[in-house]
């Protein structure tokens, strides 16, 4: 096939056509170039002569209409009111420019055309998470609560990044949390936890409560450790009624039923059968230098585990783990029993049990001082609990030597622990003991 070649009689109309066309491109090019340096230099006066330069661009209205609106030390409300109307005229398809526009309104006080305005952003976009959240926002300062749920709902389904919000925001209107439960908050796993953080965080324990109800009444798995905010609260709050049977909910949902307080005692795995959770009413640990522990199968009686930390005499250590917080009653009586051994522990200061109000100060009571070497050793200790007390801590410890000879060596293993109650009426509460 030949290439087609223009005469020259048509050459010269089309290369005028192109430079008229080049020409229009370059000068519409300029003029929207014009307009973005004019909204870029933040001068009022030049962002609205860079918006005249492009009449037809909606956003550029918008953003001379947040201008006024958004300006702290001089808002021209009714002004930014116009410019947001000239933007929904061009796109009235833009949720965006909708809510800015009912923003606009809401901050005038004109309630009914705010309302509408949220109405025709959520009509054009009826999906959008953003313009439920925001419709729903300004009927729950209207007072018209039941709307008000209903879209802050669709919006946190939307969107579940924004539920956290929407629990703070219809918990500082209401101050009812079966409310929440009910309108709010999906009824899964993440959601219920989420809620429990924020009522755990703010201190309200009561509230917390509920959620938690409703969590363990969908009988899922929930990892442990997400339950411990929660345990910390109710610590903080000194609410052991309610943290005892709470954490035999949270194991069993964990799966991990070794870590039920079942029985007479009140400690959780006291024969050490499973890993530490670190957290709620299990037993703690934080790594401490020139220390390693570890489980181990020697214990007084086969039962279960016993805990084994060695000491390689790089450094004075303080001990105060393992360490377990059991929730007990105000105005009890309570043994408890543990069996220890040792093996070459140096210098003066050497292992003990502590048991103590883990809130309060006053109540603590020591066992002997165990050095050296030690076959397995009974380590019992009677406490009556003050009418303060609603946890005892319950611990290894070793206190740091003052001599001048103070590296700790040697190894010590615990087995068997257990806090029971005894029975009969309470006791004289013991403001401190040791032994």
């Amino acid at each position: 096939m030949g290439t087609m070649v223009l005469s020259p009689t048509l050459r010269r109309p089309i290369f005028t056509a192109l430079l008229v066309v080049a020409a229009i491109l370059i000068w519409q090019a300029s003029e929207i170039w014009l307009a973005n340096h004019r909204f870029l230099i933040g001068n009022i006066t030049e962002m609205e002569k860079g918006a005249a330069l492009v009449p037809g661009d909606a956003e550029a209205w918008d953003r001379v209409g947040r201008y006024y609106l958004l300006n702290f030390s001089d808002p021209n409300i009714p002004k930014a009111i116009t410019e947001f109307r000239r933007a929904v005229k061009i796109d009235p398809l833009s949720q965006d420019y909708w809510m800015d526009l009912a923003s606009a309104y809401d901050a005038n006080g004109n309630d009914p055309a705010a309302e509408s305005a949220y109405e025709e952003a959520h009509r054009v976009y009826p999906a959008s998470a953003l313009a439920d959240w925001n419709y729903g926002n300004f009927l729950l300062r209207e007072g018209k609560d039941d709307q008000a749920y209903q879209e802050i709902q669709l919006a946190v389904r939307g969107d579940p990044d924004l539920l956290e919000l929407a629990i703070s925001r219809v918990w500082h209107s209401s101050g009812d949390v079966n409310r929440l439960l009910d309108n709010i908050i999906p009824a899964d796993v993440n959601s219920y936890i989420t809620a429990l953080d924020f009522f755990s965080k703010i201190h309200q324990g009561k509230p917390a409560l509920a959620v938690w109800q409703r969590l363990t009444a969908l009988h899922q798995p929930v990892a442990l450790n997400r339950t411990f905010v929660f345990f910390s609260e109710l610590f903080e709050e000194d609410d052991s009624a309610d943290a005892l049977p709470a954490w035999n909910e949270a194991v069993a949902a964990a799966q991990e039923p070794g870590l039920a307080i079942s029985g007479d005692s009140l400690i959780s795995d006291g024969y050490f059968q499973e890993a530490f959770p670190d957290g709620g009413l299990g037993w703690q640990w934080v790594s401490q230098p020139g220390t390693t522990i570890d489980f181990d199968d020697s214990t007084p009686d086969a039962k279960g585990r016993s805990v084994r930390l060695d000491f390689n005499g790089g450094a004075n250590v303080n001990i105060t783990e393992p360490l377990e917080y059991a929730a007990v009653e105000p105005g009890r009586s309570y043994h408890f029993h543990a069996e220890m051994r040792t093996e070459q522990i140096t210098t003066e200061s050497g292992m003990r049990f502590l048991v103590s109000d883990a809130r309060h100060s006053g109540l603590q009571i020591q066992s002997d001082n165990l050095i050296g070497t030690n076959p397995w050793t009974s380590v019992d200790l009677d406490v009556n609990t003050p009418p303060i007390t609603h946890y005892l801590a319950v611990q290894l410890v070793r206190d740091p030597s003052a001599r001048f000879d103070n590296k700790l060596s040697g190894t010590v293993w615990i087995a068997d622990v257990s806090l029971t109650p005894l029975q009969g009426a309470p006791s004289q509460p013991q403001s401190s003991q040791a032994q």
